[in-house]
């Protein structure tokens, strides 16, 4: 993991909706981004910023990120003034198609002398993002830049390609392996998308843990039903913490080895490096 933070569960919450932001400080997830983009009809865009602005002037103990609709859309700039008022933990960009996407919000937000704190997020969704995530995700090698976190948005891109979205997510897999493989590239967190059928949750678990096979840091939700199943599937398993224990007791028994043996396994120092990793990003 890339952040110092959990992100196993990253919930939408439509910014428009007063009773599903109440519940926000009783929600075991992770991270919370409310939605002013697809979550929000066009004509209760503004009143869904002022509930905005109303909710953080009493803001829960939570890692909050604001999703606002693209700079390019009649709501993009009103949006982005609203959401720096509200100094979240993260802006969420959609529709990301490049590197400029980026720095022209990190300028914007510089000019508005907002703290540097407020880290942004991206939106992967569009082909053209998919042929420019190589340079989207260098932007976090620059300990200057915001950004901080690639967001899989799987049905846009679906959307997009005619890539078929089948159960199995088969014909998804490549561009989901990219996006992991470019964010750690990058020194960046990354979450995949959202599965639509909330009321499968043993599909939902299978899903989960594939995301976590693949390297992503966790997954975005639609619904608090899937909190605890991805909240499981991203966290360490009992045999994993075991087996990362052993691995560092050995070394630490020995320091001087490069390579040591462990139940007929050799196991080496990028192991130890593995298994540190892994207990740091315990939950207790």
């Amino acid at each position: 993991m890339t952040s110092a933070h959990p992100h196993r569960s990253v919930l939408y919450v439509p910014a428009a909706n007063e009773k599903a932001l109440a519940k926000i400080p009783d929600l075991p997830a992770d991270a919370i981004i409310l939605d002013l983009e697809d979550a929000v009809a066009p004509d209760q865009k503004a009143a869904a910023r002022n509930s905005l602005v109303r909710f953080f002037e009493k803001r829960p103990n939570k890692r909050l990120i604001i999703r606002i609709n693209a700079m390019s859309t009649p709501w993009g700039v009103d949006d982005l003034a609203a959401a720096r008022a509200c100094k979240p933990d993260a802006i969420l960009l959609p529709k990301v198609d490049s590197p400029r996407d980026i720095l022209e919000t990190d300028d914007a937000l510089d000019e508005g002398d907002a703290p540097k704190r407020i880290r942004l997020w991206a939106m992967i969704e569009t082909p053209k993002a998919m042929m420019n995530i190589g340079a989207i995700a260098g932007l976090g090698r620059d300990r200057a830049a915001r950004l901080a976190c690639l967001v899989a948005g799987t049905n846009d891109l679906a959307k997009d390609t005619g890539i078929r979205m089948t159960p199995d997510r088969r014909y998804l897999m490549p561009a989901l392996s990219q996006m992991v493989m470019a964010a750690r590239a990058g020194n960046l967190t990354v979450l995949d998308g959202v599965s639509n059928n909330f009321r499968d949750l043993d599909a939902f678990a299978v899903e989960c843990r594939e995301a976590s096979n693949m390297g992503f840091d966790g997954k975005t939700l639609i619904h608090p039903a899937q909190i605890d199943p991805a909240n499981s599937a991203f966290a360490p398993s009992d045999e994993d913490v075991a087996q990362a224990q052993a691995i560092v007791d050995a070394f630490a028994a020995d320091p001087t080895q490069g390579v040591i043996q462990i139940n007929g396994r050799m196991i080496e120092r990028l192991h130890l490096a593995q298994a540190e990793a892994l207990l740091a990003a315990r939950i207790d």
